[in-house]
């Protein structure tokens, strides 16, 4: 049987803006494994709201109230040409060696609306993130905690609003210092909205069922390789899986099975897990700080990307963004850290290093991500500043301050 109306196919989209998406409630999925294997039900209570989140892309938490996507360049603009081109095409979905498939088992009785023109590439409205969680080795005498891998999705009905306006303040090579501005509205934006702009309130979108997911590439604790997921509360979620699920250079793929939107799929290569290898993140004044790790087989397939926040418990007030080629090494200019560190600071700074592969499709309310990524985060040394909990921690005659440091 025809799949009807397709997606277009892979749309690589390697910006380097955060990106981000809320998750309702807490996760469930009913999940119905491959063809001929026993159907598995697994569900969590969800909550009603829209307000969760879940672990992202680039060491980043994907949160669909940023609204704005990742820069797009003159490449992905001529490949979102051929996917609007593609979005038209009718009769098969294509598989992963680019031969029709049967839409069997993917949600067959759906009913999926008409295709809707696709909307702006720009425009993050929902994602699919597959995470490699790193083993946690054993330390202070809790044992070792095995790695695994996790898949969540959603897509919404339009772009989420952030409270903040990230406004770019310098740029230096592949790195970028951004300064947060909160946007005021003299009348409430409600409930339902959100002040994006002075006086310019942004409803809250709503997540959309967009039928049975397939998801192929991936395997399970049971060695499946291609098995299906159904929503639960307009999420999906692939609870566990091995660490890791897949090698470097395996395709992944999530075809989606109608429901709101007309079908379609995405695709991508899957990664190796991240190994740093800098020991100590220190910020000196006037010092770049070095960053090594262990490039990919591929360098092309991949980026990873940096997030450098050092006053995230005190209101953040800044933030430095890098994306780079997986190479395995990049420098974070002084300049950028110095003004960084003169915005404020606050205890615990850490620093986020993620290597991602994204692949994109754009559907009729905006684009949609297919993101494999893995995730390290590191605590940064500040001289002169002293984290903390409670007094205990300070010296004699500090207190411990709301921003978690000692003065």
């Amino acid at each position: 049987m025809s799949a009807g109306p397709v997606g277009a196919g892979p749309l690589r989209a390697k910006g380097d803006e955060a990106r981000r998406m809320v998750m309702g409630g807490r996760f469930g999925a009913r999940v119905v494994a491959a063809a001929g294997a026993a159907c598995v039900l697994w569900t969590v209570a969800c909550d009603d709201g829209d307000a969760a989140s879940f672990s992202a892309d680039a060491g980043q938490t994907l949160d669909m109230r940023v609204g704005v996507g990742p820069r797009v360049d003159a490449t992905s603009r001529a490949d979102a040409t051929e996917a609007v081109d593609a979005f038209t095409a009718a009769d098969a979905t294509p598989g992963l060696d680019g031969t029709p498939q049967s839409d069997a088992g993917v949600g067959a009785d759906a009913s999926p609306r008409d295709a809707e023109p696709p909307g702006d590439p720009e425009v993050l409205v929902g994602a699919f993130q597959v995470s490699l969680v790193a083993p946690t080795p054993a330390a202070d005498g809790r044992v070792e905690a095995p790695g695994y891998t996790t898949l969540v999705g959603r897509v919404a009905d339009g772009p989420t609003p952030s409270l903040f306006v990230w406004e770019l303040s310098a740029e230096e090579g592949a790195c970028r210092l951004f300064e947060p501005r909160v946007p005021r509205c003299r009348e409430s934006c409600g409930g339902s909205a959100a002040c994006v702009e002075d006086d310019v309130c942004r409803a809250y979108p709503s997540a959309q069922d967009v039928g049975a997911v397939r998801v192929r590439g991936l395997r399970t604790d049971g060695g499946e390789t291609d098995f299906t997921i159904l929503p639960v509360a307009n999420t999906y979620q692939w609870p566990h899986a091995p660490y890791p699920a897949f090698v470097e250079g395996d395709l992944l793929s999530v075809q989606t099975g109608g429901g709101r939107y007309a079908p379609f799929s995405l695709q991508v290569e899957g990664i190796a897990p991240l190994v740093v290898e800098t020991q100590r993140f220190v910020l000196d004044a006037r010092q770049a700080m070095p960053l090594a790790w262990v490039a990919a087989g591929s360098p092309d397939a991949s980026e990873v990307t940096v997030q450098l926040d050092i006053s995230h418990h005190g209101g953040t007030k800044g933030k430095i963004e890098c994306a780079a080629p997986d190479a395995g090494a990049l420098e974070i200019p002084a300049d950028l850290l110095d003004r960084l560190v003169a915005l404020g600071t606050a205890g615990f700074p850490t620093i986020i290093v993620s290597r991602r592969s994204v692949g994109s499709t754009v559907i009729g309310p905006g684009r949609v991500d297919l993101v494999v990524a893995s995730r390290l985060e590191r605590a940064v040394e500040i001289p002169g500043l002293v984290s903390c909990t409670d007094d205990a921690h300070c010296a004699p005659g500090q207190a411990c301050q709301p921003s978690l440091f000692c003065q």
